[in-house]
């Protein structure tokens, strides 16, 4: 079983849609479940907004899930697992306040040592904690983490080891008891039967807190896989903070799916992401050996150019799938060749198919304007710029290069473009003839 848990609190971002695209894959792979557990036990900043969007975004990505849970239906469940804990002694009070707190991790950095916390809470008396109580103090909550070393062999980097106070009690419950993710996490994949966590390596911290959660509740222990994190070109992390590398921003941009689950799964890796694999293909090639330990550079633009060399490949019934258009396959075929995004194409199709005029004439030598018009061919077909052409050519002193660039600004406003003898033939002629009359004029 496995699981993407994101938070309802932004936009998911690319990082975030590669931690869903990779537990997918594996997944799919070995013939495992996967489901989608919404944590949003932040009320404050969780919005239903973001919760639509995530599950929109992933429908449209076509990752699917057996079933969806939100933390925000299980309180009772964190707060019997608060009572157990505490009951046991495994977590205990703390009452500094959070500038104390932020006052001894900078006097600790200051003496160059790692701002760890000191446990300065554990050697309270009994009297003295029932004395902050009384005095209307409500604590925090810390997980008092074994002295011995907290190790596991990770999915991705190998055995990681966490030595003796090496790494700080970590807080459980806020002061009024709200559970923090350490706590609600473990609480969750126990009751589902997570049996792998694949996640970012900015949590291999939390995971050493979370195989000691496991055992002190008497849950199976997942494997863990922890990849590195996905970084700007600037050496930023994403953020949700930010639409810049949102899923909706690269929806918007029309990027088709199977381009961006290409290369979330393929970054980081020894495999090319200029070859795109068809869906089957993604997780029956998924391996976990690729994968580099180093942090992997997301760059925009590779998607940009990815995408536009496969919408060229693209035959007319998958893109009128991934995209409403109105064009039909014989403009598609004439025009995919010269377009680097779907837009381009509707772009050329409007231009077309609308009125067009440019706004300012293309100026003409003398008599030219009426040679073009006179030769222009009663049928436009396949042969018909070519006729036309000749025509002109054979009536009138003017090199063929400059003949075709003028005739083509004329009727479509571009110097470059596709073909003018597939185009000419998806116009009619009495258009042809419109912008022929008003595009142009002959000197005086």
């Amino acid at each position: 079983m496995l699981r993407f848990a994101p938070s309802p609190t932004g936009l998911l971002h690319m990082g975030n849609i590669r931690v869903a695209l990779l537990n997918y894959l594996f997944a799919r792979k070995n013939n495992l479940n996967f489901f989608l557990r919404i944590d949003d036990t932040d009320q404050e900043r969780s919005k239903k907004e973001f919760i639509d969007n995530i599950i929109e975004d992933l429908s449209w990505l076509g990752i699917d899930y057996k079933i969806i849970i939100k933390q925000s239906d299980r309180e009772i469940k964190y707060k019997d697992a608060f009572n157990f804990l505490k009951k046991k002694n495994y977590i205990y009070p703390c009452f500094e306040t959070a500038d104390e707190l932020s006052l001894k991790r900078k006097i600790l950095l200051k003496q160059g040592k790692p701002p760890i916390y000191d446990r300065s809470s554990l050697k309270l008396s009994k009297s003295e904690i029932k004395s902050f109580f009384l005095a209307g103090k409500r604590p925090h909550w810390r997980l008092k983490l074994d002295d011995k070393p907290i190790e596991w062999v990770d999915l991705i980097h190998g055995k990681i080891t966490f030595s003796n106070l090496s790494v700080s009690d970590p807080v459980v419950f806020r002061s009024d008891e709200m559970p923090l993710f350490t706590i609600t996490s473990v609480v969750d994949d126990a009751d589902m039967g997570v049996t792998h966590i694949f996640r970012g390596d900015d949590h291999i911290t939390n995971t050493a807190a979370q195989i000691q959660l496991f055992k002190f509740i008497d849950k199976k222990i997942p494997e863990f896989g922890h990849f590195p994190l996905i970084k700007s070109k600037s050496g930023q992390g994403l953020s949700k903070r930010t639409s810049d590398f949102s899923i909706r921003e690269f929806r918007n941009r029309k990027i088709l799916t199977l381009v961006i689950l290409n290369y979330l799964k393929k970054i980081g890796t020894s495999q090319s992401i200029e070859e795109i694999d068809n869906e089957e293909l993604l997780y029956k090639n998924f391996d976990l050996k690729k994968f580099s330990k180093n942090s992997v550079i997301f760059d925009p633009d590779d998607i940009e150019r990815i995408n536009s060399k496969y919408l060229k490949t693209l035959d007319f019934k998958t893109v009128k799938k991934n995209f409403n258009f109105d064009f039909d396959s014989d403009f598609w075929e004439i025009i995919r060749s010269n377009i680097d995004s779907i837009d381009e194409a509707v772009e050329w199709h409007d231009l077309i198919q609308k009125n067009f005029n440019i706004k300012q004439k293309i100026v003409l030598s003398k008599n030219l304007k009426s040679i073009i018009i006179n030769s222009l061919p009663e049928t436009i077909d396949k042969n018909s710029w070519l006729d036309w052409t000749n025509k002109i050519l054979a009536s009138f002193e003017i090199k063929p290069k400059n003949l075709y660039i003028c005739l083509r600004e004329i009727l479509t406003g571009k110097k470059f473009g596709p073909s003018m003898n597939d185009l000419l033939t998806l116009m009619k002629k009495d258009e042809i003839m419109r912008r022929l009359e008003l595009n142009c004029e002959e000197k005086d």
